[in-house]
């Protein structure tokens, strides 16, 4: 594809600074696992890495995890029960680049990143990336401490749109909010208009899986809004979901058959998360179906290496997705 040179780099707006303050719940929690076949732990779907040929993009979708810079934003970072890190500046060089590593070698066009810190840590993935993508978004809460929403992409950059300082309604009758950015980016590459979400949902840790069905309802609510309102733009959303495919916020994303799993063709070599109670599927894309392009079948692909990948505990997901005419 050709690609704008032109490198974009957006923060959020001080409205959702304020927000922030007030947010609800584990803005830096990381995901937990469920059951599964820890066996399993090759490669999906290779067949189909190869490079996308015309009008066709490649997304992906990988919580790095714990991706902290040097800075200790809480005060505490050295207990053993402390959520933040702050590695060394040689640590956290040595980090950053074995992200960036495991990102290019994804060969994606978007990348839709979880639990990157500050601008710190973007600007260490620009300095490292910035021959291959030209927009660089962080979803950053401002929360001190929080592991937040990124958007990698080539193409040019059209809008931003957060969502997290707009209310949920949750279960009970009231109202929530995400926990983490919701972050919506519109692009435009090769000429064909391009919408991407990069979400994270509440953590299995002290579990609520109520906030995340508020999450997950209002996401699909807010992806179908803004489909309609784009007509002709190909819409991906994806991130760290932190449910499994039958679970209740999964199903409230398929609700009304408007968005497609693209993991699904994978069947039980779906997972993309690993621990010692076993594998899960907690990591997903999703298509906005008959609007803008269709998914590529057989392209999904979950990239481990082991059980893992770039020296997270997560894998990453990348599928290829092709542009209505």
């Amino acid at each position: 594809m050709t690609m704008s040179s032109k490198r974009v780099k957006v923060w959020l707006s001080l409205a959702s600074m304020m927000i922030a303050a007030s947010g609800c719940g584990d803005s830096a929690d990381p995901a937990s696992s469920n059951d599964g076949d820890l066996a399993n732990n090759t490669v999906n779907n290779a067949a189909n890495n190869a490079e996308p040929l015309g009008d066709r993009v490649r997304v992906a979708t990988w919580n790095v995890q714990r991706f902290f810079d040097s800075v200790c934003d809480t005060g505490s970072c050295d207990g053993d029960n402390d959520f933040e890190s702050a590695p060394d500046p040689l640590d956290f060089i040595a980090r950053a680049d074995q992200i960036a590593e495991a990102i290019e070698d994804l060969d994606a066009d978007v990348v839709l990143l979880q639990e990157i810190e500050t601008t710190n840590c973007m600007d260490a993935l620009e300095a490292r990336l910035a021959g291959q993508f030209d927009v660089f978004v962080l979803g950053e809460i401002r929360q001190a401490g929080s592991l937040d929403t990124a958007v990698l992409a080539r193409g040019e950059l059209v809008d931003v749109i957060t969502h997290r300082q707009n209310p949920i309604d949750d279960l009970s009758g009231s109202t929530t909010r995400f926990v983490r950015e919701l972050l919506e980016v519109r692009l435009e590459i090769d000429g064909h208009r391009l919408v991407v979400f990069s979400a994270h949902f509440r953590s299995q840790r002290n579990d609520d899986a109520a906030q995340r069905l508020a999450e997950a309802t209002a996401s699909h609510d807010i992806i179908v809004e803004s489909a309609g309102l784009q007509p002709g733009a190909m819409v991906i959303f994806g991130g760290d979901l932190n449910d499994e495919p039958g679970s209740e916020a999964i199903d409230a994303l398929t609700e009304g058959d408007r968005l497609q799993r693209v993991a699904e063709e994978l069947g039980r070599d779906d997972w993309t998360h690993a621990s010692a109670r076993g594998t899960s599927t907690i990591d997903h894309l999703f298509l906005v179906k008959q609007q803008g392009g269709s998914f590529v079948e057989g392209s999904a692909l979950v990239v481990r290496d082991g059980n893992f990948y770039g020296g997270s505990d997560h894998s990453a997901l990348t599928a290829t997705f092709e542009f209505s005419p």
